[in-house]
Order: structure tokens, then C-alpha cells, then sequence
């Protein structure tokens, strides 16, 4: 294998971007950026903002998303401003990766052939035909990057951080178009321990409430709104 100094470095053409978000209501619909980060596919970071919020917040899920009051009004920029930002950090060639990135993109109102070339979702490179129950599986990306990476999550006080799951999107695109899509027998051994491992329940499952605010999980929805996609 070519070391990291012999490999050479070029213009980046992919992007991870994440979003983090706060509750503005009580049902699972009601968010608004928070947090944003850019990741490049050479893993450098191109952007971390914090958003202020201009309306109540219901609940700032801190265990979820690790953002609080304080962090949002002391380090926060106002949307205006962190979206100007995204829009420097990517180039008009960019391909965007993410977990359910069309999510993303939509909370940043980024417009597909005018702010970006096109997307990835994570979801569908990883999806597994499953013969038992003849459905596809979709894993959550922290069950990717376990099972596929043998990713060990920093320390902290929440599940989740936009910087953080930035680089584990980008980490999990770099595997597929590096290893598994050039060897079939590689793809075929990760589908099988992706459907074989044993898949840790999401915050949202854990806690179909938090703070009065439903976590959207479509099998412990309290609120009764509708789900997209």
C-alpha cells in the first residue's frame, strides 16, 4: 500500500456535509440549523459554524447534538451568515456526501446545479439486499462506520456532532469508491457483516420523547406530523 506522502493530493471533488439542528416545537418536523460542517475527501475540515437562533427553542437535544444556550450564543453567527459560509466552502463542482444528504441540503436551501454538481447518499451506496425479510436494509451511519471502519466515537457528552459526523461520512465514502466498489469480494463480505452485526438502538428509538419534543422515530411517533422521504 502507497503511503500517505506518495499518494498525490488533488483538487477535492467531494464533500461531506452535515447538519445538526435544534427543536423550534414539539413535533418532529419543527428544526433549524445549529451546527454545520464541511469535510473535504482528503478528511481536512473546511468548516465548522455554529448558528444563533432568532425564534424559542423547544429543546436543544444537548445528549443528541451536544449544543447548548451557551455554545449557540457565545460561538453562534446567524444563518445568514453560516450559509454564506457553506456556499464559500463548496465549489460549483462538488459531489455532497452525507447520511440522507438531501436533508441536509434542504435545511441549507442549497440549490442541486447552481451551488453544487450533484450528491451521494450513504444510504443508498451501503443498502443491503436482505433475503429474509426480501427488503432492502439501511443502516444508520454509525452502524456503517462500526461495523465497516471499526470507528471508536470520541469521548463526549452527545451522540452526535456535525464535525465529527462529517469525517465519518467522508471515511465511509472514501471505503466504498477505495476498496469495496473495486473488489466485489470485499463489498460481498461487508454486506454480510453489516446484516450480521447486531444494531445498537438509535437515540430516537430510546427515547420516542426528549424534553417533550418527538425524535421522529416512525415506529414511536407521538406527534402525528408527516415524514418525508
Amino acid at each position: 500500500m502507497a503511503s500517505a506522502a506518495n499518494v498525490a493530493v488533488g483538487p477535492a471533488k467531494y464533500f461531506a456535509v452535515d447538519v445538526e439542528c435544534v427543536a423550534t416545537g414539539t413535533d418532529h418536523n419543527s428544526r433549524s440549523v445549529a451546527q454545520v460542517a464541511v469535510v473535504d475527501e482528503h478528511m481536512n475540515v473546511l468548516l465548522n459554524v455554529y448558528v444563533k437562533q432568532e425564534v424559542p427553542v423547544a429543546s436543544y437535544m444537548t445528549p443528541l447534538t451536544g449544543l447548548t444556550e451557551e455554545v449557540l450564543r457565545t460561538r453562534g453567527v446567524s444563518l445568514q451568515e453560516a450559509l454564506a459560509a457553506v456556499r464559500t466552502a463548496l465549489p460549483r463542482h462538488a459531489v455532497l456526501i452525507g447520511q440522507n444528504i438531501r436533508q441536509d441540503v434542504q435545511w441549507l436551501g442549497l440549490k442541486e446545479g447552481t451551488d453544487f454538481e450533484g450528491m451521494m447518499d450513504l444510504q443508498g451506496l451501503f443498502r443491503v439486499w436482505n433475503d429474509k425479510f426480501r427488503s432492502w436494509s439501511v443502516f444508520a451511519q454509525s452502524h456503517l462506520a462500526r461495523v465497516l471502519l471499526d470507528w471508536r466515537d470520541a469521548e463526549g457528552p452527545s451522540e452526535h456532532d456535525a464535525v465529527e459526523d462529517a469525517r465519518k461520512s467522508m471515511a465511509l465514502f472514501n471505503h466504498h469508491r477505495h476498496v469495496l466498489q473495486t473488489d466485489p469480494r470485499a463489498m460481498q463480505a461487508a454486506q454480510q457483516a453489516l446484516l450480521a452485526a447486531p444494531v445498537e438502538p438509535s437515540f430516537a428509538r430510546r427515547n420516542a420523547v426528549f424534553e417533550g419534543v418527538c425524535m421522529g422515530n416512525r415506529k414511536t411517533c407521538v406527534c402525528g406530523a408527516p415524514f418525508f422521504g
